[in-house]
């Protein structure tokens, strides 16, 4: 590898916070088993919150953001991975205690590290990345808990973020009869073109409501919002319908009761990219490459630069977002 290459960087003393691309070599990187030439990588929610002072995110200073990233094996000291093995590594600690993606090679340990499925090249994998194996964890488990196209239509909340943006395609893909909120009106005809076949504002799924149990509408729902739409979805799933909870935009606290669940069977899924088990994320991770992968993916996302990131995170924090944007580093497939 080069003498030296680009980062973009964080860091936080009493006096200043400095968030910028920089030069960094190898002896900057933190210890793991497999160094990788970045490809790729992505902008996540949390990587956002990584670029400002008071974003709760970086647990210590400097740091790499990013946690998301794929590329190229340079070398390895465990055997799993051998130089020239394309790779994928997202969550964990990575973007947040370990320096990130956001970088033009990473070093990181091998438990972090996925074989590149076929089916997806280095790009794919991160127009998907946190986005989509939340999204993919999201339907598989909706599966699991008996969905199935014939059971009936499914809610997907805040579906023009990556989450939201990526698991309308995958459902309308397999075959599900797709609902989606918004609150952008400007964002219809691109939720239709992603598979979406009603399109609710986002008044229309978060409204407070005093009553247990309303009329049954959703076999299932993948919620990136929380707060008052998940109490909304609690209350208006069908008779054994299930609930995929992967995001918190619209707030943390829900207030609901335990009628829907002993009345109507309703199931909770709670939905963890960060930790989610080796085996799990393979399976999820092929399953993206083939039946879950968006026929859309192109159209989901969009390219920028190391340079171009203070922008992207900015807009992102302002709720400007719309699908995913991949960080182009080294290139590749």
């Amino acid at each position: 590898m080069s003498a030296t290459f680009r980062a973009f960087m964080v860091n936080k003393t009493p006096e200043r916070f400095t968030a910028q691309v920089q030069e960094l070599s190898q002896a900057d990187l933190p210890a793991g088993e497999v160094l990788i030439r970045v490809a790729y990588s992505s902008v996540n929610y949390k990587d956002a919150l990584a670029c400002i002072p008071d974003g709760k995110v970086v647990r210590s200073y400097p740091l790499v953001p990013g946690i998301d990233l794929s590329g190229v094996v340079v070398e390895s000291s465990d055997p799993r991975f051998q130089a020239g093995d394309e790779v994928i590594v997202t969550s964990y600690d990575l973007g947040v205690s370990h320096y990130g993606g956001f970088s033009e090679y990473a070093r990181v340990p091998a438990a972090w590290v996925v074989p590149l499925p076929q089916g997806l090249t280095l790009k794919e994998a991160m127009a998907l990345g946190t986005a989509g194996i939340e999204a993919g964890l999201a339907v598989h488990q909706l599966e699991k808990n008996g969905l199935t196209p014939q059971r009936g239509p499914v809610l997907v909340t805040g579906a023009t973020g990556g989450v939201g943006s990526l698991a309308v395609n995958m459902l309308a893909k397999l075959g599900y009869t797709v609902a989606a909120s918004t609150g952008k009106q400007t964002a219809h005809a691109y939720l239709k073109e992603l598979g979406a076949s009603t399109i609710l504002n986002r008044e229309d799924v978060s409204a407070e409501s005093n009553r247990p149990l309303e009329k049954e509408l959703w076999a299932g729902s993948v919620d990136s919002v929380g707060g008052t739409t998940l109490a909304y979805l609690i209350r208006t799933a069908r008779y054994g319908g299930s609930i995929a909870a992967c995001g918190l935009t619209g707030g943390t606290a829900v207030s609901t009761t335990v009628i829907p669940f002993i009345l109507r069977g309703v199931n909770l899924l709670g939905i963890d990219s960060v930790f989610c088990p080796m085996e799990l994320r393979r399976e999820v991770w092929q399953r993206l490459a083939s039946d879950l992968k968006p026929t859309q993916l192109a159209h989901i996302s969009h390219e920028v630069t190391l340079d171009e990131l203070p922008q992207v995170t900015a807009a992102l924090l302002r709720g400007e977002g719309r699908g995913r944007t991949v960080v182009r580093l080294g290139g590749g497939s």
